[in-house]
């Protein structure tokens, strides 16, 4: 039989995350061992099933799990694998000195609310932005408020709860309308608070890179080619390389490395939203202390480099490469436009007959229900396209995008 790896990532994941399987096939590639710690003992899935049983809402019982096998077996490092997840891999990591960022910092990369204050304070470009109160009443809130602005939750991704409003009466129903979408967050704080911010006119980018010891690297910038103008903030089409100049790159990289410092960020992967307004300043909308999510990450895969080998291999400070494709690559979230139930998918045949498209996967199942924006946090799927230029990839994008039709049955609500 052969020898097992010498040694072991913990990974820290909700048992259902979709990220779980491609971390456990870049730490194999590395020749790791991994070891999932969720709440997932009767999962499905041997390697959560078989893995560390944990309860999120008790870290202080977590962190001892964590310490006890650690002293059984050590770990090389430990990696969160999600927003949610970051600030307990940190607490651990920190308590067995292995690479980590501060579990602040790591809070601060999920919470919208502390990540402005911290950047405020540093004095880099964000938003204006207040915190707005839903147990107090609301007219005591909107005075003086920019129109239009931004409501967001405190801890929600995916632009899920993101809603743009011009007016006072657009406000007041955006927060009825958000009442029950933050009922479900984490914490009685995130239940009761949103984060109001200016709306910022402008393109919109994303940009994907790492930290060692404190620096940052740039993987790549994703240009987003379709206008993110509210009322709702669904992502669509990501395509790399950036169309944008170098001396524009690189202030945006600097923008980027001035907000990991002031949140404390010094190590792993970065994912960072941003606004760029007419005048060439770069806006800050978020840093996330984690990869890029859903399945977008794909499109930087070649034979000699995975962004969750990355992530992996600087949690073992022992850093990869980055080797990026030689094509121009893109990819389209596919949004969810309307509320039913899936029945079937058409036109996937001729959508992948389109020049340039490398693959579609339809990950939303027939009967389930598909949840649009804002109340909604899934795609349906993802369109893949590589070319000799990002304009010809993204053009194979809109067209297989328009060959395909979704067909639903209204969903009945029953009381």
């Amino acid at each position: 039989m052969p020898k097992p790896p010498d040694k072991r990532l913990l990974l820290i994941s909700h048992h259902n995350s979709y990220r779980i399987a491609p971390y456990i096939k870049a730490a194999r590639n590395l020749g790791l061992e991994v070891t999932i710690a969720s709440e997932g003992r009767h999962s499905l899935v041997s390697e959560v099933a078989n893995g560390i049983h944990i309860n999120f809402d008790d870290p202080d019982s977590t962190l001892e799990i964590i310490l006890n096998e650690h002293s059984n077996r050590p770990f090389a490092g430990i990696l969160g694998s999600d927003d949610q997840t970051v600030e307990l891999a940190a607490h651990a990591a920190l308590s067995l000195r292995l690479p980590h960022n501060p579990p602040q910092a790591a809070q601060c990369s999920f919470r919208k609310d502390l990540a402005r204050a911290q950047l405020a304070l540093a004095g880099c470009p964000v938003p204006i932005h207040c915190l707005l109160d839903l147990t107090r009443p609301l007219d005591e809130q909107m005075a003086g408020l920019p129109w239009p602005c931004v409501l967001k939750p405190l801890n929600m991704s995916a632009s899920r709860g993101v809603i743009r409003v011009d007016t006072e009466t657009e406000f007041v129903a955006a927060c009825d309308r958000l009442r029950p979408i933050i009922a479900t967050a984490s914490g009685d704080f995130e239940q009761q608070h949103l984060l109001i911010e200016d709306y910022i006119d402008g393109i919109e980018i994303a940009y994907e890179g790492f930290l060692h010891h404190g620096v940052l690297n740039t993987i790549t910038i994703f240009d987003k080619p379709d206008p993110l103008v509210g009322p709702y903030f669904e992502e669509t089409i990501y395509v790399t390389p950036t169309a944008l100049d170098d001396e524009l790159q690189q202030n945006i990289k600097a923008v980027i490395q001035r907000a990991c410092d002031a949140y404390g960020l010094t190590t792993g992967a970065i994912h960072a939203e941003c606004r760029i307004d007419a005048e060439r300043q770069v806006w800050i909308l978020e840093i996330a202390s984690r990869t890029i999510g859903g399945d977008c990450a794909r499109i930087l895969d070649n034979r000699h480099f995975g962004i969750e080998e990355l992530a992996i291999s600087l949690a073992i400070d022992q850093p990869v490469e980055v080797s990026l494709p030689d094509q121009a690559r893109a990819v389209m979230m596919i949004p969810i436009r309307k509320k039913g139930l899936l029945r079937r998918v058409e036109g996937l045949l001729e959508a992948n007959r389109v020049e340039h498209i490398d693959k579609i996967d339809i990950i939303i199942r027939e009967g389930h229900e598909l949840i649009a924006l804002p109340e909604g946090n899934q795609y349906l799927g993802y369109i893949f396209a590589s070319a000799e230029t990002a304009e010809l990839a993204t053009a194979a994008i809109r067209e297989a995008y328009e060959q395909l039709r979704f067909v639903t049955a209204p969903v009945f609500n029953i009381a």
